[in-house]
């Protein structure tokens, strides 16, 4: 039997501690849950806390209204732990502030390992102008959920 495409993907799935990657994942049905100032930020928080527990280093994130781009070099964890963590606390955080869609997220991610040649810092730029491209702001610095380390 054929399985669905992401299940393929997580086949293939590679987590090599000290590797680059860039993460999306996107909220279930596309619902644009993080558009509320409040519940973007239970969400960096998340984000933040995976950092200070070891499990990465945060390069590069934007939380837009319905999905989360995350450039990070990850540590002495998996991608599948890092993200269930990730989904998991998070969808818990904003449940206990109200939001009461579930689920929260969709199932599975986007991983993309970068390659040696594959330019960081053209990756991070990519991933803050994400609100620009999506027609929220004008400037990055006007949007209110992004950070990259060479900021």
């Amino acid at each position: 039997m054929i399985k669905a495409h992401g299940n393929r993907l997580r086949h293939a799935r590679c987590s090599v501690p000290g590797r680059l990657y860039m993460l999306t994942t996107v909220t279930h049905q596309r619902r644009p849950l993080l558009r509320n100032f409040r519940h973007a930020r239970l969400v960096i928080h998340h984000l933040r806390e995976a950092e200070q527990r070891q499990h990465c280093r945060s390069l590069a994130w934007v939380v837009m209204p319905d999905h989360v781009h995350w450039l990070l070099e990850l540590k002495d964890t998996t991608l599948g732990t890092l993200m269930q963590r990730f989904k998991c606390q998070s969808s818990h955080a904003l449940r206990k502030a109200g939001v009461g869609a579930s689920p929260i997220w969709q199932a599975g991610y986007y991983d993309h390992a970068l390659r040696r040649d594959e330019d960081v810092v053209k990756m991070a730029r990519y991933i803050t102008a994400n609100p620009i491209r999506a027609g929220l702001v004008t400037k990055a610095g006007d949007y209110p959920h992004w950070d990259a380390v060479w900021v």
